[in-house]
């Protein structure tokens, strides 16, 4: 059976991630990147999907664990009655090849450890063929992919597995090095594991030194960029939403996507993120990835892409893969990239308007495209889409989404007030301020005193709490204040946010998901420019309350049965738990006019 969802931590290489679990064992890791096959898939299976465990062989009383420092370096403790061991786990930043590095360390006693290798290339499918190299590594080979393990520890096969048993005691470190290449080149070199080590300390300490956040929960919101740069793909700037798939939104349901690519949606949030921490390298590399993938005809605009800006992310299902506690089907790809989301034309606009406002350096051709798009928003902007939840069916005139058009034509107009474009300013206010009536007219329920998800609906939506944090109205508009109170009594469990009304009863929706993270900071947000900082501050720290003991959070949180569900970790949550942070900080400060606003 699969550890819990928050029983993982993560390791990566700022190229790919792997997911380690409390009991020793990483059950996930796509190589070589992100979006590859799986080679170890434990995770939405059984061990024999592949896994790499390291852990006593003997009883455990006692295990504990964390990241050392301001760094992505895990390490594990387990206590037996014969002594207490160290397993110290991470992925250096990536040299000519990409390696997991595992340091047995002795703490005290005498401790005898076991250690069981199963690679399954392809998903957990495909069994290589293992031999020994000259100088005694263990090389696996399948098709395109390689892997070599390289120990002092003598190793043997069992039932298609790699196996061994040694003992370590008391100041000492064995280590275990696998790394992988692609099967036509020559082996991989090996590294040095204390240097190794070393050298991936001195890198994410560097990196952090450059945070300026200086607010509460510093601790958290710094493991929360440490968790976003590990989900940046280094060569391209481009940031997985999740390096997971297919774990389930509902234990047990059908809602299982994979959440590998990137995300437009995503764009302004992870901007504000990392320029007000002080990471305006990393804002540049990710507004430089929005602007080479979303190039060409806005017509054909993805709501998400690959880590290269691929476009063709199809999906289709790993049939021999039992899901994760048997939530089916297993999902690689994404169906959805072919959606019509109209949101993303609005997030890319103000994720421009806002680099330029903070000033960063934009390619010449930025504007150039930002005219094309808002040129093609004026055909489209009253068609119906799949809204940000990305439903499969019939489109709607979500409210958020419109909301989002509306966005791109108050950017683009105020780009062009403030730096001066050429541009069709009175016709772009015209259609501004036609927008704004639409929505207020077809998407308010007056009898509710609320926005609701769609026109003509009086169900309500999550992402209609963004509205006072775009600015389309201020938090003091009596219609933005009833929909914070319809919010409130309708969308809530247990103190937590539902993404989906309860009321709605639909195959997509029900049995009800967990709570969703994110939009239960966007809420704690809309309180902060309400002036609610008490009620804010309540809900970000239930929120922080339910991240893992090291610091991370996914997609959901089901509190009847007190477990985090969906893929993780999830960058969203990461990325709204930083933003509310700063929020509240600045607010405190000054409570007059708190820094969230996005409407600049």
């Amino acid at each position: 059976m699969s550890s819990r969802i928050e029983d993982y931590g993560l390791i990566g290489d700022c190229e790919t991630a792997a997911l380690v679990g409390r009991d020793g064992s990483i059950d996930w890791l796509c190589w070589p990147a992100f979006d590859s096959d799986a080679c170890f898939a434990g995770l939405l299976g059984t061990h024999r999907n592949g896994r790499w465990l390291m852990a006593p062989a003997e009883e455990v009383t006692k295990t504990s664990r964390r990241y050392w420092d301001d760094t992505l370096i895990l390490e594990t403790r387990f206590e037996t009655a014969n002594g207490a061991v160290a397993l110290i786990d991470f992925m250096p930043p990536r040299g000519s090849a990409s390696d997991v590095v595992r340091l047995v360390r002795g703490v005290s006693g005498r401790v005898r450890i076991m250690m069981q290798l199963v690679i399954r290339f392809g998903f957990g499918i495909d069994i290589p063929w293992v031999k020994r190299t000259e100088d005694g590594a263990l090389l696996a080979i399948c098709g395109q992919d390689m892997t070599v393990l390289r120990t002092p520890v003598e190793t043997r096969g069992e039932d298609l597995t790699t196996v061994a048993d040694f003992w370590v005691g008391e100041g000492e470190t064995i280590p275990f090095v696998l790394t992988y290449g692609p099967s036509h080149l020559p082996v991989p070199k090996p590294i040095n594991p204390a240097d190794a080590l070393q050298a991936t300390e001195d890198f994410w300490t560097e990196w952090c030194s450059h945070c300026t956040y200086a607010g509460e929960h510093r601790d958290l919101v710094m493991r929360s960029l440490i968790t976003l740069k590990a989900l940046t793909y280094g060569p391209t700037g481009g940031i997985v939403a999740a390096p997971t798939t297919s774990l389930p939104e509902k234990l047990g349901g059908k809602r299982n996507w994979d959440y590998r690519f990137c995300w437009l949606r995503d764009a302004t949030f992870t901007l504000l993120a990392l320029m007000n921490s002080g990471y305006t390298e990393e804002a540049s590399a990710w507004h430089n990835w929005l602007l080479r993938a979303a190039a060409g005809s806005p017509a054909n605009m993805q709501i998400m892409y690959g880590i290269m800006g691929e476009r063709r992310l199809l999906e289709w299902e790993a049939g021999w893969l039992p899901g994760y506690e048997g939530a089916q089907p297993v999902r690689i790809g994404n169906a959805a990239h072919a959606q019509l989301q109209l949101d993303v034309y609005g997030e890319l606009m103000d994720a421009f308007h806002q680099s330029r406002v903070a000033k960063l350096k934009l390619d010449d051709g930025t504007w150039d495209l930002e005219r094309a798009v808002v040129q093609h928003l004026a055909e489209v902007w009253n068609h119906p889409d799949h809204g940000i939840w990305e439903r499969r069916g019939d489109g709607k005139h979500y409210v958020s989404s419109k909301v989002m058009t509306w966005v791109a034509f108050d950017r683009a107009i105020k780009s062009v007030e403030q730096f001066g474009f050429d541009a069709p300013v009175e016709r772009w206010r015209v259609l501004r301020d036609e927008i704004c009536r639409d929505v207020c007219e077809k998407g308010f329920d007056a009898r509710q005193n609320t926005f609701v998800e769609s026109y003509g609906s009086q169900l309500l939506d999550a992402s209609i709490l963004m509205l006072p944090a775009v600015g389309f109205l201020p938090a003091s508009d009596p219609r933005v204040l009833g929909t914070i109170a319809a919010i409130e009594q309708h969308m809530m469990r247990d103190g937590f946010v539902l993404r989906h009304d309860p009321r709605e009863i639909s195959d997509e929706v029900q049995p009800i998901e967990g709570a969703f993270l994110a939009c239960s900071l966007w809420l704690a947000d809309a309180y902060v420019l309400a002036g609610e900082l008490d009620k804010a501050q309540a809900l970000f720290d239930r929120v922080v309350s339910v991240a893992n003991d090291l610091g991370l959070l996914a997609e959901e949180y089901d509190s009847g049965l007190a477990r985090q569900t969906g893929n993780f970790p999830q960058a969203l949550t990461h990325i709204a738990l930083i933003n509310t942070a700063h929020n509240l900080s600045d607010a405190r400060k000054s409570a007059e006019k708190p820094a969230m606003q996005r409407s600049k």
